[in-house]
């Protein structure tokens, strides 16, 4: 029974990008394990990070894609994300 708690593990995962002659690496999609495609929308943020919910740092990419905010990061020379994890176990007191 899936309780709706949640946890985030570190998944690796295949991006387009595009490199400006300034050296601005932006990314443009994220190719998930099954080979669904998310089109980034725009990125809003871009700084060196720590990911403190599954580890590893980078450079962190705050993306809008689908309309959903998401942090996309940047491992030379791998990228990640912080996927959500569903909990499952035994129904939890007081819900």
């Amino acid at each position: 029974m899936v309780q709706g708690i949640e946890r985030r593990q570190k998944r690796y995962v295949e991006v387009v990008s595009r490199t400006g002659t300034d050296g601005k690496v932006m990314p443009l999609s994220i190719t998930w394990d099954d080979g669904r495609v998310f089109e980034v929308d725009r990125v809003t943020d871009v700084r060196r990070a720590a990911s403190l919910k599954v580890g590893g740092s980078g450079t962190r990419y705050i993306c809008e894609i689908m309309g959903v905010r998401t942090f996309l990061y940047f491992e030379d020379p791998l990228w990640f994300v912080e996927e959500k994890v569903a909990q499952i176990g035994p129904p939890v007191i007081g819900e």
